[in-house]
C-alpha cells in the first residue's frame, strides 16, 4: 500500500499549528521545504527530511540543518536551476515511489511562486496530490481521476482547469457540468456551491478543484 508523505512548503502564510499536527499525524512521512521548517518547529514538530538552500529558514531552524542530528538533510546551493519545491518532489519520488503527497504552507506570498507551486504539483502524477490549508482543501485532479465529496452541503467549490483541453463533469452542485471544457484557468466553474454528495469527473487534461471549509 502506498504511503502518504506530507510536504511541509516555504509560502510566508503558514498553517496553523493545530493543522499541521493533524496532517502530521495523518501521514507516514513529513518533508520540510526550506523555511517550512519554522513552520513545523512552531507546532512542536520535527521531519524526517529537510530540503532546501536554506535561504528563507530563520535562524535556528538552520542551525538545526547545519548539526542534522534529527533528520537528514538534502541542501542545495541557492545558485541552482530548479526550486526548493521542486528538488523536494524529486526526493519524495525516490524516497517513497508512488506515494500520496499532501502539500501544506504551499499557498499565499508571491503570486509568482504560487502558480509555480500549482505547476509543479500538478506535475507530480506518480499519486494523489491536495493541498491543505486552514481555510480550503484542494485536489490536482489528472484524467480519469474523480473526486467524492460528502457531508459538505453548502460549502463553496470551485474547479479550474491547468492543462488546454480539460473536460470536466460535476454532479452534486447547484451548477453542474457534464462534460464540459474549460478554458485554461477560466472562471466557468469558480464559486459553486455543494448541495449533496457530490462527485467531481476529469475526463481528459488537468485541474485543481477547490473546497472552502
Amino acid at each position: 500500500m502506498a504511503c502518504k508523505v506530507l510536504v511541509v512548503c516555504g509560502s510566508p502564510v503558514v498553517a496553523s499549528a493545530d493543522l499541521l499536527r493533524k496532517l502530521a499525524g495523518e501521514c507516514d512521512h513529513v518533508v520540510a521545504v526550506d523555511r517550512g521548517l519554522d513552520a513545523l518547529l512552531g507546532a512542536g514538530l520535527g521531519c524526517e527530511v529537510y530540503v532546501g538552500d536554506a535561504d528563507t529558514v530563520s535562524e535556528a531552524g538552520r542551525a538545526l540543518v547545519d548539526a542534522a542530528e534529527d533528520f537528514e538533510v538534502e541542501r542545495h546551493d541557492p545558485y541552482k536551476d530548479y526550486t526548493d519545491l521542486a528538488l523536494a518532489l524529486d526526493s519524495v519520488r525516490r524516497r517513497w515511489p508512488g506515494a500520496e503527497v499532501v502539500a501544506t504552507c504551499a499557498t499565499g506570498g508571491r503570486p509568482d511562486m504560487a502558480l509555480s507551486v500549482l505547476g509543479l504539483l500538478a506535475g507530480y502524477d506518480d499519486a494523489p496530490v491536495w493541498i491543505v490549508e486552514d481555510k480550503v482543501v484542494a485536489r490536482i485532479l489528472r484524467a480519469g481521476e474523480s473526486w467524492i465529496i460528502e457531508d459538505h452541503e453548502g460549502k463553496t467549490f470551485s474547479i479550474i482547469a491547468l492543462a488546454p483541453g480539460t473536460v470536466i463533469s460535476e454532479h452534486g452542485l447547484e451548477w453542474e457540468l457534464d462534460h464540459a471544457s474549460l478554458g485554461l484557468l477560466a472562471d466557468t466553474a469558480i464559486s459553486n456551491v455543494v448541495r449533496k454528495t457530490a462527485k467531481i469527473q476529469v475526463h481528459t487534461g488537468t485541474a485543481i478543484a477547490y473546497l472552502y471549509k
